[in-house]
């Protein structure tokens, strides 16, 4: 593998990275295109994949009568996200290459600025894809049934909007699929909350990548693509908070099926109030205005898994548990 030698502008930044993040400041510059097709430069992906993972490991070990979370179990599912996100991210820009390059934001990436060559991104995706499947390896064998399972759906999501309105709804159900496979790593099979946060989870990215989704809206008209940015059109605000507000809804009721107590069900309140202040102070013709409140759904993801963490904590303290 190896970066397009044509090329003179190796160091030039993604469009939609955060300003003087790590890659650009410090990743040495003949790893930069590598570390950006990763989305390594992006981070906000990460967590978003990460988390429902961590909830769903936690709320497995509370079912389990469990002090914390398994450290061991953490540690998997970060590796695993890392892994797994920088092979659907290269995967999904080899599948977009030439849309991205018709485009303001796309055509920063790796592939479309002649960084990295289409063939070298297939490598990079099938070497990320085996590290990710070392990872997979470590869990028992139902998980490593489940976990393979998903890869149907990340295979078909690039192409989904170019059939239907609703490819945040392919995302979803690949995003988070995690939801589940963090409950079967602890117990070995799928139980009901682990379903209801699985659900809630799904609403969550239609939510919230409908919002991301806004900044391409023109462009995506332009070349033919849809999404549901375009299908909610003037009406987003009232559809993102309908998801938003069934998500909250089922990761109460999951919560309350695995266990939990009063810490847990305040950080989700406490996250419901910042996923309303999103959709209260969403303006979808602001390309910044949408990114923030996008990104904004990490502190959503880590508020919910610390109240996790604490309410099994504190609650073992108390001798609920």
């Amino acid at each position: 593998m190896h970066a397009n030698p044509s090329t003179t502008e190796q160091d030039v930044n993604v469009a939609d990275a955060t300003e003087r993040n790590w890659v650009d400041r410090y990743a040495p510059r003949p790893l930069r295109p590598w570390l950006r097709l990763a989305r390594l430069d992006r981070p906000i992906g990460f967590w978003l994949l990460l988390l429902p993972c961590w909830w769903s490991v936690g709320l497995a070990e509370v079912k389990l009568n469990q002090p914390y979370p398994s450290p061991w179990l953490l540690f998997l599912f970060a590796a695993g996200a890392l892994l797994m996100r920088a092979a659907g991210c290269a995967y999904n820009d080899y599948i977009d290459r030439d849309y991205d390059a018709r485009t303001a934001r796309g055509a920063s990436r790796p592939i479309p600025a002649g960084q990295i060559r289409p063939i070298s991104a297939l490598i990079f995706t099938v070497l990320c894809s085996l590290a990710g499947l070392a990872v997979l390896l470590q869990f028992n064998s139902f998980t490593i049934k489940l976990g393979a399972a998903s890869l149907l759906l990340v295979a078909i999501y690039p192409f989904m909007k170019r059939f239907t309105n609703w490819p945040q709804l392919i995302l979803g159900l690949a995003f988070n699929w995690g939801a589940l496979v963090g409950w079967s790593a602890a117990t070995g099979s799928i139980g009901i909350p682990a379903l209801l946060l699985y659900a809630g989870s799904v609403l969550w990215t239609i939510g919230y990548d409908t919002i991301y989704a806004h900044q391409d809206r023109e462009d995506d008209l332009m070349l033919g693509l849809r999404s549901t940015a375009i299908r909610f059109g003037e009406n987003t605000m009232t559809w993102v908070g309908s998801f938003y507000a069934g998500a909250i809804v089922l990761w109460l009721l999951a919560g309350f099926l695995a266990g939990t107590h009063l810490i847990f069900f305040l950080a989700i309140v406490l996250a419901s109030l910042q996923m309303a202040w999103q959709v209260t102070t969403l303006d979808t013709r602001d390309g910044a205005n949408c990114l923030r409140r996008f990104r904004s759904n990490r502190d959503v993801g880590m508020v919910i898994f610390l109240g996790l963490v604490a309410d099994m904590a504190i609650s073992r303290m108390a001798g609920l548990s």
